[in-house]
């Protein structure tokens, strides 16, 4: 039977959890409670992890006090936001798991335009307190994703080409350290964990409130256009040509995927964040390509943009995921992505090509810990599927997949799009900034007490 143990193996004794539950304002959840299988569920059913206890706090004070006890305990500690992360990054086995997903409070300031959220809240608690007053954070794009996961790790978006990064848009961080202090983290007060906490994951601590900037977007123009199958080469060329030299205002990812009434198709999914009327006139060459067999593209509030693509996504689906950045769409990229995406089993797998270019390379790779701010497009290897007994072949797919593309990627990865990332690989992908990363890890965290995340070893070499 599960239970709460320590790093070592040895079982924390049943009055110390009582005495730690007693402290608690929220819910403390043991292997032995009803909700036990509920609470231990998230997102991506492969993942299948038995904590020992489930601290699922309603504020600052119970992370902090969950935080405590988990130092005074050398337990191994996995924090919970939106568990909409492919990796599972927010359970573990016998330790403990704090979960923010009752802290989901949004609090919009309309005069400043900025909004202040907890890192319990998704995209769609953030989306649908800004909307009400015009207002937008370039986050993710679909709404059950945790705002606080999506952040740390960068945070890419129907935004991203006009306003950046999610992390490029935090004013300051409120989290709670290692040692149970809370801190705030801005440009002013404690620079160099503001500078690692934009882009730099879960290392440094709890994030328990992030304040954004906002953007005064109300509606975007957005949709799917759907090409069959056999036209993917020609599509995605014409694609790669045509946002070459798209207004920034423009953000249009492809992919090879099937519909869902079972046709294998491709298509482009686009959200333009500027003039309605001047959106209609740029967007008007990439509808009239082809033509599609559907064009779905019009002006809608942005929080129904963030849920267009929630249905693709579906709680309690297996997924494995892996990507590569290249720095060019070339022909040859283009003839692998056919010929792997005609490769899927899984009529709920995807080829996903992002492109990034314009605001995210305007800021030096050198002022936040996100690094790949050079890197144009993202392939994303998205295999999902829903009888576990077919893993196997699904997870060969996407590995056959990402190993074609080893030899044209940049060396580097969005890390938060990979299901079981390389210490190698994670240390690559933040380039020159790992050793600066390590030295803030060194600073805030030097025992590794927050281990379960995109790892940074506070040993460089």
């Amino acid at each position: 039977m599960t239970e709460l143990q320590n790093r070592s193996g040895v079982p924390i004794g049943a009055d110390l959890i009582d005495e730690f539950t007693s402290g608690l304002a929220g819910r403390s959840i043991r292997p032995a409670d009803a909700e036990y299988d509920a609470a231990r569920r998230i997102w991506n059913a492969a993942i299948d992890r038995h904590p020992g206890l489930i601290a699922r706090c309603l504020g600052v004070a119970d992370v902090i006090h969950a935080v405590r006890f988990a130092a005074q305990n050398d337990l191994l500690v996995a924090v919970r936001g939106g568990g909409h992360n492919v990796a599972g990054r927010a359970l573990c086995d016998n330790g403990i798991v704090i979960d923010l997903s009752a802290m989901r409070g949004v609090l919009v300031e309309p005069k400043t335009q900025t909004v202040r959220v907890q890192g319990g809240a998704t995209l769609g608690d953030l989306d649908r307190e800004a909307h009400l007053h015009g207002l937008a954070v370039p986050v993710g794009v679909v709404s059950k994703t945790g705002v606080a996961g999506l952040t740390l790790g960068g945070g890419v978006g129907w935004l991203v080409r006009k306003h950046g990064l999610s992390c490029d848009n935090v004013i300051s961080f409120e989290l709670v350290t290692a040692e149970g202090h809370l801190l705030t983290a801005n440009a002013a007060d404690h620079p160099d964990l503001f500078w690692a906490l934009r882009g730099g994951g879960g290392n440094f601590g709890i994030v328990t409130c992030f304040t954004f900037r906002a953007k005064k977007i109300s509606s975007v123009l957005g949709g799917l256009i759907v090409h069959s199958r056999d036209k993917s080469g020609e599509v995605l060329r014409f694609y790669r040509d045509f946002m070459a030299t798209a207004p920034e205002e423009l953000t249009a990812y492809a992919a090879m995927l099937t519909t869902p009434d079972g046709m294998p198709a491709v298509g482009i999914i686009t959200c333009w964040c500027g003039d309605v009327d001047e959106g209609t006139r740029v967007l008007a060459p990439l509808r009239a390509f082809g033509p599609p067999l559907l064009d779905a593209i019009q002006a809608m509030p942005f929080p129904s943009m963030q849920k267009l693509l929630d249905g693709a996504f579906p709680d309690g689906t297996h997924n494995y995921w892996k990507a590569s950045f290249v720095p060019q769409l070339t022909d040859a990229i283009i003839d692998l992505l056919v010929e792997h995406g005609n490769r899927m089993e899984s009529p709920l797998s995807a080829c996903i090509v992002e492109f990034y270019g314009g605001a995210p390379g305007r800021i030096s790779h050198a002022d936040s810990a996100f690094v790949q701010r050079n890197a144009e497009y993202n392939i994303g290897m998205t295999a999902q599927w829903t009888d576990p007994a077919e893993s196997e072949r699904h997870i060969a797919w996407v590995r056959a997949m990402y190993d074609a593309f080893e030899p044209h990627s940049s060396g580097m990865h969005l890390l938060n799009f990979l299901s079981e990332p390389a210490d190698q690989v994670i240390r690559a992908s933040f380039g020159d900034n790992y050793s600066r990363l390590a030295e803030v890890k060194r600073k805030y965290d030097p025992t590794n007490f927050f281990s379960v995340n995109q790892n940074i070893s506070t040993a460089t070499h």
